[in-house]
């Protein structure tokens, strides 16, 4: 897969070479087919395409950074509703494409009239070629190398400290990776709904729904498991269960994965996101790393990770992003990070976070729908109005700070919604007091 290419070409056959671009679809029944139209739309435009079958999104992402490709696109649509389906497009180096970086052309040429388009259209003099490619033991070696195998083996036969894990792909993507996995780790896994299925016979598998969550947590109880660990379709995500079957919020999970790295690569820099971050940067501190504040998306943390080398980002709602894996976001490499760590001590997954929770409680993210977008900006100005005593930022929304607690406030960029987060310095009565202050300002304003 090597071609050694800088994904600074354009798709238009004679004039420059062959561009490769990597293919891939989760388990939604839509994705053969539109796979195939896009397999035939890419090699009539003159781009040979690397087919690595039915995957994860992360599996794209590693395809096309590790094979040097120009680019990459998956078929998915990841927790949505079973009918609903796209594509997610990278490019060289597995770069996000986003509004800056092409989008924009994009969705001007699909709206454009068909006679407007009738040139770019026009198919290249040389097809392009299709490669089949199985890109799954080199992905799994390489999510192997972020733990050391060595010593969480030695420690399972030695320690007797071999974990009970219950994972749940949610009839996701996710079986096939987890199957490969299972026979090289020293854990004892327990599989729910492994096997990939675009009916979702379970329920489209979201972990963020409420109701999708118990499941996992059952199991967890019932089998007496160390942990629980659940994907969404395209498992470009993951959320932990501890040994109570409690889900670990997303911003306990960044500071738990920045302990990881930062106890590999000492000083190292950490990204997280604007909206809970004192748990995250309290632990950047005591271990001697550096704590970077950046806009919540994918596209903003990406770059920002290149442009100063992070070796990790975080965001809470549960996407992590890895220098060593193109600066991409993963839902494979957490959970294996977090494991390690959890084997290494001798307490419950629970006891492990207790400490970090009771220093710095959160809210959690509490959404408030809104009716319009002037409706969301006279809310959030009303917020500013009655906060204005406190540190604002407005990285991402805006954020207010006191000594003791803090807040975020934002406009979604999906829904007609408001989100809302709040923290404090170990005070769980200022935190619950906090809250219902703001969402009682937000919910009358509106």
């Amino acid at each position: 897969m090597n071609s050694g290419a800088d994904g600074n070409d354009g798709c238009d056959g004679e004039k420059k070479r062959q561009l490769r671009i990597a293919v891939g679809h989760d388990i939604r029944l839509s994705g053969p087919s539109l796979k195939k139209a896009l397999v035939r739309g890419l090699t009539e435009a003159g781009c040979d395409v690397v087919d690595i079958g039915q995957c994860g999104t992360e599996m794209i992402y590693f395809a096309t950074a590790h094979g040097k490709l120009d680019g990459g696109i998956m078929v998915t649509a990841s927790h949505n509703p079973k009918s609903y389906n796209g594509f997610k497009l990278v490019g060289g180096g597995a770069r996000p494409i986003s509004k800056d970086s092409g989008l924009k052309e994009l969705e001007r040429f699909c709206r454009a009239e068909p006679e407007q388009n009738q040139k770019e259209e026009s198919p290249a003099e040389k097809a392009g070629m299709v490669e089949q490619a199985d890109i799954l033991q080199d992905y799994i070696e390489h999510l192997l190398s972020y733990v050391d195998m060595d010593g969480m083996c030695r420690r399972a036969e030695e320690g007797g400290r071999r974990l009970r894990i219950v994972v749940n792909a949610g009839n996701g993507a996710a079986g096939p990776v987890i199957d490969a996995l299972a026979g090289r780790l020293p854990f004892e896994f327990i599989k729910l709904n492994n096997t990939p299925d675009g009916n979702f016979p379970n329920g489209v598998p979201n972990p963020l729904l409420m109701e999708n969550r118990a499941a996992t947590a059952d199991a967890v109880v019932a089998y007496k498991a160390d942990a629980g660990i659940a994907w969404d379709g395209d498992f470009d995500r993951c959320f932990m269960f501890d040994e109570n079957g409690s889900m670990i919020e997303g911003y306990y999970m960044v500071g738990l994965l920045a302990e990881a790295f930062l106890k590999k690569f000492p000083q190292a820099r950490i990204i997280h996101d604007p909206r809970v971050y004192w748990n995250t940067r309290d632990i950047c501190r005591s271990l001697g790393g550096e704590a970077v504040l950046c806009r919540s998306g994918h596209s903003f943390i990406k770059a920002k990770m290149r442009e100063i080398d992070a070796v990790y980002g975080g965001e809470m709602s549960a996407h992590h992003y890895f220098r060593d894996f193109a600066y991409c976001d993963s839902g494979m490499i957490p959970w294996l990070l977090v494991l390690e760590l959890l084997q290494q001590g001798s307490r419950k997954f629970s006891a492990f976070l207790a400490e970090r929770m009771a220093m710095y409680p959160c809210s959690g993210e509490i959404n408030s729908k809104v009716d319009s977008v002037q409706a969301a900006e006279e809310i959030i100005g009303a917020v500013q109005a009655k906060y204005a005593d406190g540190q604002a930022d407005y990285t991402d929304g805006l954020s207010v700070a006191y000594p003791d607690w803090r807040f975020n406030i934002r406009k979604s960029n999906t829904e007609p919604v408001i989100r809302l987060n709040v923290e404090t310095r170990g005070d769980r009565m200022m935190l619950q007091e906090k809250t219902e202050e703001l969402l009682k300002l937000i919910r009358s304003a509106d």
